[in-house]
């Protein structure tokens, strides 16, 4: 920003200051107070006024200066639309906006700002769940809007916030609101939700996308224990998927451990690591510790080796220095031909490559580099 906008921003934040904000009287604030306050709110047509109304207010505030009251009204309106009149589309525009505004102005990211984004995400699925005239296809695209709000949301959490990589509130709403989706036949069976027009990914790579991005976002919210619980309820992993040299992506339950085991070891949450990979072997697969080690290294076995084994010797070699480095590359060499077979290589090579860097100081190129870090900023691929 030059010298000159600096100086104009800080005059039209005095004048906002000496008036108290918005002007007394504001046509434009009255009419929005009244219709959000109208037992018709609840008609589309009403809806919109109100959006329309709404979103003048926002940019009026913003151009006197009266940030705070930008952000209030955005946040307050739309909050209002999705509880008193139950018009999630229309409230969603709005809650683009806010977002919008949010890093326009430079808004600090709080807890009362989490709170305050915990409090429209259960609002909009209220809403959302309790329409049932609307079709799948729309509510499907409604659900994509709303992961998009939140990842905005995310983003200027890491931007304007003390958190690096974002406030663990707001990767919780993610990790929730990903998983939700996973199970949304209106998402998995009908839309794209994470590609373009041009996406041809199936169901099921979807729906392993979501997961994927849940039980990171989780892990960066350090909740070991939902992690844990949404593992728990998947399927066991099958003859197929456990056969030595198979090449079909393994089970699930064993590609979300590996995956959030990597994502808590990236971030250096070792104490996270060691609890989720424990708590897994202990609590949730079914062969015992001794069986899964002895087949981690016979050869002949028949059987791959095991994700939780890879995890509990990679969090192992990780609690020790530098000069483990060898036995680090070793089981990366070894698991090799697993790991090609999860679904995002890409993003499961960034993770272990950030690891080595971490932990053993391994150099990765120029260009590995930027690609960790902007996938660590999304944190979930």
């Amino acid at each position: 920003m030059s010298a000159a906008a600096a100086r104009r921003r800080k005059q039209a934040q005095k004048r906002a200051a000496k008036t108290g904000g918005t002007p007394a009287g504001d046509p434009v604030q009255g009419r929005l107070d009244a219709l959000l306050a109208d037992l018709s709110l609840s008609e589309e047509s009403v809806a919109y006024d109100a959006l329309q109304l709404a979103q003048s207010a926002v940019r009026r505030n913003v151009k006197i200066g009266n940030f705070a009251g930008a952000v209030d009204v955005a946040y307050e309106t739309s909050l209002a639309l999705l509880t008193k009149s139950g018009r999630v589309a229309v409230s969603s525009q709005l809650l683009a906006e806010l977002v919008k505004v949010l890093g326009e102005t430079h808004t600090a990211c709080d807890a009362e700002w989490v709170a305050r984004f915990t409090r429209l995400d259960e609002a909009y699925r209220a809403a959302l769940d309790g329409d049932g005239n609307m079709s799948p296809e729309e509510r499907g695209r409604l659900q994509r809007l709303h992961l998009q709000f939140l990842k905005k949301g995310l983003k200027w959490s890491n931007d304007l916030g003390s958190v690096r990589y974002g406030h663990q509130g707001m990767h919780s709403l993610l990790g929730d609101h990903c998983w939700n989706m996973s199970c949304d036949a209106s998402v998995v069976d009908k839309e794209k939700p994470l590609g373009g027009d041009d996406d041809e990914s199936t169901a099921e790579e979807v729906e392993i996308e979501l997961r994927g991005d849940a039980v990171g976002h989780y892990a960066m919210a350090e909740r070991i224990d939902a992690i844990l619980g949404k593992l728990r309820g998947l399927p066991s992993p099958t003859d197929e998927e456990t056969a030595a040299g198979h090449a079909c992506p393994p089970a699930q339950r064993d590609e979300l451990l590996t995956r959030a085991v990597l994502v808590l070891l990236a971030v250096e949450n070792l104490s996270g690591a060691r609890s989720l990979a424990g708590s897994f072997l202990s609590d949730v697969s079914e062969r015992p510790p001794a069986e899964l080690k002895k087949s981690y290294l016979d050869k002949t076995d028949g059987r791959s080796p095991s994700h939780v084994m890879f995890c509990s010797m990679l969090v192992r070699i990780c609690e020790k220095d530098v000069k483990t480095a060898p036995l680090f590359k070793w089981l990366l060499k070894n698991f090799g031909a697993e790991l090609m077979t999860v679904h995002d290589r890409e993003v499961i090579k960034a993770y272990t490559t950030k690891i080595g860097r971490v932990y053993f100081n391994i150099l990765p190129p120029p260009s590995m580099m930027d690609m960790m870090e902007n996938m660590m900023s999304g944190m979930g691929g």
